[in-house]
């Protein structure tokens, strides 16, 4: 019988699950979307229930659609949103409260007072962080003194916490395994990256218990079986969706980078062994070398991308699907006066302001739906370029080319404008799912199915976009840009 590898992502918005033949082509693809919950304005929630029933209908579904038994999968990757927080009850089984997002800013207050008691810097220093809401400490922190406010007599010992991958793990193995890997719990705020162990001063000061902490193991190793239709697969990797993309893009080497268009954006560059504090507002976190082993990364994280293309389908309702963005971008007028900043959940790198919100500048009464199309694919390029000049002033050089992966890169429009902004070339693969792929690397690699040198012969380029627009024209339209943002910065009170 011919085998696979089980590739599970699961996202912000919706739960994919992907087969992968040994030649590491996918066979096939199902992919469902959930609910996005919005209890207040800057809230993001998700129903942990609902991800897992999600994320296990796709597995269903994938093997059904083709025709693949259970006993044909001989290992499982998982790659997931990060800093999203689950706190469950081990001995029910159940979350406590709903999964709190990434992109909830709900804990800006918590992340207040974290400086006021002057903690900032040890945090930067010791988990590459800096404090924001984005991360999942303050998140757990939030649940627990919520908890023990409705529920006085709760046991304590009983919670677990875990990112979306540790949740989903716990699901698939019945409760019998609660870890994580070292790029998920990198971003935690909670974990010191130097010593690879969870930060004590840290977490005495959230108030978190050690014991509701997954044990944290490399991305490519054994994490337990999912007994599925009567056969026990072993899950052989894990890591966060950043990370995986970069594994997926084989950036195994220092001074490798890449660029992930997802519901966020993110950028990061593999900096090898030695961990490096960034000096233009971007974080220090951990990826992984050609083995699975935790190596060092800069990331620049920009918290809305392809989520503001959405907000023109199911807020605005100007478009009815995402590919219509690149056909009415082009049909707007070149004239390039509409520009939108989608700071719908603050700013990330490099301005990490939590209270910025999102902005339309240079509104006239000429102003069309395909002007904002526009502008709102442009804001993508433009967030990409301002983590990208942080990114080289820190490495010390220029990059010659970006590598780019995620839904939003198979717009032609969006991936000319990049280059265009970047005055760099943009390189996008044959196969853009290189988060699932790489999840599905990680695996392959404990099981001994591939190589180092095996995934980069797999990578195949689709087409590389080089600058057209004059340096002139790219440099004045950034300025523009930069403008805008510096507007819709700290736009609410603290």
């Amino acid at each position: 019988m011919e085998k696979y590898i089980l590739s599970i992502d699961s996202g912000t918005t919706s739960c994919r699950s992907l087969l992968v033949d040994m030649n590491g082509q996918v066979k096939a693809v199902a992919q469902k979307e959930f609910r996005q919950i919005f209890p207040e304005s800057g809230w993001v929630e998700h129903n942990p229930e609902e991800i897992w029933e999600t994320q296990l209908s796709t597995i269903h579904s994938v093997l059904d659609n083709a025709g693949i038994e259970a006993e044909q999968v001989s290992a499982i990757g998982i790659t997931n949103q990060r800093e999203t927080t689950v706190v469950w009850d081990a001995v029910s089984d159940k979350p406590v409260y709903n999964a709190i997002v990434w992109q909830d800013r709900r804990t800006a207050s918590i992340c207040e007072q974290i400086k006021a008691d002057n903690l900032e810097d040890y945090i930067y220093e010791n988990t590459g962080l800096v404090v924001d809401a984005y991360f999942s400490g303050t998140k757990i922190k939030w649940i627990l003194d919520k908890i023990k406010s409705d529920q006085p007599n709760v046991d304590l010992e009983n919670l677990r916490f875990g990112t979306i991958d540790s949740w989903l793990l716990w699901k698939m193995t019945k409760g019998k395994s609660h870890k994580t890997d070292y790029t998920n719990a990198s971003r935690s705020l909670v974990f010191n990256i130097k010593s690879l162990e969870w930060d004590d001063k840290i977490l005495d000061y959230l108030g978190i218990p050690k014991t509701m902490l997954p044990e944290v193991k490399k991305s490519a190793d054994y994490f337990g079986d999912f007994e599925l239709n009567g056969h026990n697969i072993p899950v052989c990797g894990i890591a966060g969706d950043q990370q995986a993309a970069l594994f997926g893009q084989a950036c195994f080497d220092p001074g490798m980078a890449k660029n992930t268009y997802g519901t966020g954006c993110f950028m990061l560059m593999n900096i090898g062994s030695e961990f490096v504090s960034s000096n233009n507002g971007l974080l220090t976190t951990i990826c992984c070398d050609a083995k699975g082993n935790p190596v060092y990364a800069l990331e620049g994280s920009i918290f809305i991308a392809g989520a503001a293309i959405q907000w023109l389908r199911d807020g605005l309702k100007i478009i009815t699907d995402s590919a219509q963005s690149e056909s009415m971008a082009l049909a707007s007028k070149d004239n390039y006066d509409v520009v939108v900043v989608p700071a719908f959940a603050g700013l990330g790198a490099p301005y990490w302001d939590m209270y910025a919100r999102g902005a339309i500048f240079g509104l006239s009464r000429g102003t069309e739906q395909n002007h904002l199309v526009k502008a709102t694919l442009e804001s993508l390029a433009y967030q990409t370029k301002d983590v990208l000049s942080a990114m080289e002033k820190d490495a010390g050089k220029s990059l010659g080319v970006l590598k780019v992966d995620g839904g939003a890169c198979a717009n032609n429009y969006l991936m000319q404008f990049q280059s265009d902004i970047l005055q760099t070339d943009v390189e996008r693969p044959e196969n853009v799912e290189t988060t699932a792929m790489g999840a599905a690397y990680l695996a392959g690699i404990y099981t001994g199915q591939w190589s180092a040198d095996s995934i980069k012969e797999l990578r195949k380029v689709d087409k590389t976009f080089n600058a057209e627009m004059p340096s002139e024209k790219s440099e004045r339209l950034y300025k523009v840009w930069q403008k805008a943002v510096q507007r819709s910065m700290s736009w609410i009170e603290k």
